[in-house]
Formats: C-alpha cells, structure tokens, sequence
C-alpha cells in the first residue's frame, strides 16, 4: 500500500456531528470516513430494502417465504435499540397486511398501527415492565391462522422484561448491578433469563401456536441467536432469521479500503474482555502500513460508580497508555450511546499532547471509571446523537508507515 492511498479521503455521510473538529489528521480522517463507512452499511433503510419484502401476497424475509393467504392476522412485536426504525420499514412494506403492532424503543418514530413505547435502556423500568405485559397478555391466545412478526434487537433485555418472583425495585437493582459488573454478555443474559417470564424462548411459547417469525438483528459476540435480547423466541416454535450483524459494518469498511487499495484486514468480530486491556491487544495486533477492523462488546468493571463512561471510550482511553504516534485508535457503540452522549471516542498522539497541555493523568481517569470526562476535556470523543440500528462496538486501528 502506498502511503499517499494511505491518506486519501473517503467519502463522507455525516453521521458523525463533530466530524471537523476530529479530523486534524490524514489518519483520523480515514478512521473517521471508515466509522461513517460502517454506520450507512447498518442503517435499517439499507439492510431491509432487499431483504424484506412482499410480493403479492408472499412475504419474503431473506431466503424465507411466507404465504400470507395462510394467515388470518399478520401482528408485528418490536424491542431493542433500533427496533423503531426497523418496525416503521415492515409497516409501510406489509401495507394494509398488518393487523396492529406493538414497539418499544429509546428513538421515537410515527406509525399507523403500531403503537410506540419510549422505554429506558441500560436499565429496566416500570414503563418497559408495563409494555410486556400489555403485549403478553394481547397474544396470549393466538392461533395457527396467526403470523406474528418478532423485531428483536440489541437492548431488547431490558426494554422487553417481565420478572418472575421478583419486585420491579429488586430487578432494577439486579440491572444496575450487572451493568457494572464486568460481565459479559453471555453471564448478564443467564441471570436475566433466570428472572423473566419471556426470555430464553418464553415468548415464542406465549404466543405459540401462532406461526412465529423471529427477525434477528444482533448485538451479541458471535450472534448466538439465544443471547440477542436474552433470546425471547429461542425455541423450535419459532422461525428465526438473523437479519443484521456487526459482520455488515465489517464488511463494508473492508470493501471500502479494498477499493483505495488500502492495506487492511478484519481481525475478529467476536471480541471481548475487559475494555481497558483489549484496546492495547489490538494496537499490538495491528501491523505498521495497514489498518485493523474489528467488532465485539467489551465489559468495564466499574470502580466508581460517580465516574461517567462507556465501554469505548475506556477501550481507547486504556489504548492510550501504550500508542505511539504513528498510530490512531477508535471505538464506537454502533447506536451512536456509548453509555453517554458519546458514541465512543478517538485516540493519537494529538490526544496524548492535549492530556499533557491540561496536565490529565490517562492513568487515574481509568481508575475512576471516568472515560467520559478525559474524552470531553481533550474532546475527542465522538458524537451522532442516538442512531436507529445496533451491532454493538466497532474498533478501527490506523498504523501509518514506520520511518
């Protein structure tokens, strides 16, 4: 690869608010394009309009078909961050097809007949409570002449919840306390399961015996179907077709720099471990002269529960500890909230001097938990406001030729 393709310019999207004030360099500026690269790749509008669509009275969802003469009702279930903008594009394609829906999401969106419930994520709430049950007990009684659509998507664990033997006050905690925990995903969704009447598969055998089609979008390491959302429709009764990964975003990043004849390479999409720690990891496995792809979800374990951050920006920050100045990282929470108005953040030798100029010590920001504050003081941190799909974390590593 030659460095002048090294620097060149990708075309830019927009999603990213403060994209000017990042882009100081030729090597931020291709990590940023490469980020604008992989959210367009992931929008709802550019994932469904070939993958989902009616032809007379055949829904074809991916290689699956469904007659729609067969059924009586077409209802539409939606939960998870993105779900909204997802539901919108199923309703405007089934048309006068379907019967009613119902949604939750943290995005607003206008529809004809679904009804929307703005709920909270990360953490359960008596509103997202109160959405399941209405949904529970409206398909409770379904029949085979029944088709009923199921968004799931990233966030739909605690946007879609309804606990068993427990109070609403004691879930909220049980959330809080994982949401700090360092747990993966994995670990998270068996105590969640454990304390739900509709995850690990209960959906799918609440609204049984209706005919039941899981629309998969995947947040999760590896897409275990059983782990998006806590896998509510994770049973034989149900159809699932996984729809969206973080695979998508990949993808779309490499093709883009197969077409610069930029040198990079998607190193795994199934990454984790603590977030501080991966971020080093990936700076070692990045080559001088090329680019690192990656995506996954990473955990913080929390150590003060006043620090304000995410899960990204402590992967850059912990990131910073070890770069040299040929090197740029970024990580970024796909929905555009990493745990904060920040989607994530970017990291260079620009950084490392702007920390010096305001005498930040990198090292006791990550023992506070306070990723947030470092990336808003040396603003670096990346803004998109709340964007309407989710495959987790996207990590970008730029090394610049060796001289």
């Amino acid at each position: 690869m030659h460095e002048s393709n090294l620097f060149a310019t990708l075309f830019l999207m927009g999603f990213i608010k403060n994209y000017d004030q990042l882009a100081k360099t030729p090597q931020r500026k291709i990590v940023l394009d490469l980020i604008e690269t992989a959210i367009s790749s992931i929008q709802p509008e550019n994932v469904m309009g070939s993958l989902f669509n009616l032809q007379n009275n055949e829904l074809v969802i991916k290689d699956q078909k469904f007659d729609l003469k067969n059924f009586e009702n077409v209802y539409l279930i939606g939960f998870g961050k993105g779900s909204a903008r997802i539901s919108k594009i199923i309703e405007e394609k089934l048309e006068q097809k379907l019967t009613e829906g119902y949604v939750i999401d943290v995005t607003s969106e206008q529809f004809s007949k679904i009804e929307l419930t703005i709920g909270t994520h990360p953490v359960v709430s008596q509103t997202n409570i109160d959405f399941t049950k209405k949904v529970v007990d409206r398909f409770s009684n379904l029949s085979k002449k029944d088709l009923v659509l199921v968004v799931v998507a990233g966030g739909g664990s605690a946007l879609f919840e309804l606990p068993k033997e427990i109070s609403t006050g004691e879930l909220i905690k049980v959330y809080e306390n994982l949401q700090q925990s360092g747990k993966n995903i994995e670990e998270m969704n068996k105590e969640r399961t454990r304390l739900s009447k509709v995850k690990g598969g209960d959906l799918a055998r609440i609204l049984s015996p209706a005919k039941i089609v899981g629309l998969i979008f995947s947040d999760v390491p590896g897409n275990d179907l059983s782990t998006v959302a806590s896998g509510p429709t994770d049973d034989p009764r149900a159809t699932n077709i996984l729809i969206l990964s973080n695979k998508t975003a990949l993808d779309a990043m490499k093709k883009k720099t197969d077409e610069l004849n930029i040198n990079a390479q998607i190193y795994f999409d199934e990454v984790q471990g603590e977030a501080k720690v991966v971020g080093a990891e990936l700076l070692k496995a990045t080559k001088p002269n090329s680019i690192l792809l990656a995506a996954g979800e990473t955990t913080v374990k929390v150590s003060n529960k006043n620090g304000k951050g995410g899960r990204n920006q402590e992967l850059v920050l912990g990131a910073l500890l070890n770069i040299d100045k040929n090197t740029t990282i970024a990580s970024f929470d796909s929905d555009g909230w990493d745990n904060t108005e920040f989607a994530g953040a970017i990291g260079d030798s620009q950084t490392l001097r702007k920390a010096k100029e305001l005498n930040l010590d990198i090292q006791k920001f990550l023992d506070e938990s306070n990723s947030f504050e470092f990336f808003t003081k040396v603003g670096d941190g990346i803004q998109t406001s709340r964007l309407p799909s989710n495959v987790s974390d996207i990590m970008i590593v730029l090394k610049k030729p060796q001289k």
